[in-house]
C-alpha cells in the first residue's frame, strides 16, 4: 500500500495520501520520477494531505517538493516528521 507520493528522489519530503497516518506507523512511498518505492517510519501522526520529510532537514534548510523550492525550515525536521506550516516558512515574505 502507498501512503505517501514524492515526485522526485530528490525531493525533501513527500504528500501523505491516506487517512489516520500515526506516529511509529511504518509507512510506503511511491517515488514517480523514478517509479520506484521508498520506506520511511512515521515520527508523528501526520494528516492526510500533509508533508512527511524523507530526509533530516536542518533548521533554515530549503525545502524541495515535486520538484519545487517551496520555502525553508524555522526548525531541524528528522524523517518521518510531520512537515508543515510550523516548521516551514516561505521564502518570500
Amino acid at each position: 500500500m502507498i501512503h505517501f507520493v514524492v515526485h522526485d528522489e530528490d525531493d525533501s519530503v513527500g504528500v501523505v495520501v491516506v487517512e489516520g497516518v500515526k506516529s511509529g506507523q511504518s509507512l510506503e512511498g511511491w517515488v514517480m520520477d523514478q517509479d520506484k518505492t521508498i520506506s520511511v517510519k512515521a515520527q508523528q501522526d501526520i494528516p492526510i494531505g500533509h508533508k512527511l520529510a524523507i530526509r533530516d532537514l536542518a533548521s533554515g534548510a530549503t525545502v524541495i517538493k515535486y520538484g519545487v523550492d517551496i520555502g525553508r525550515t524555522v526548525a531541524p525536521i528528522k524523517v518521518g516528521e510531520h512537515a508543515h506550516v510550523h516548521n516551514i516558512k516561505t521564502k518570500r515574505w
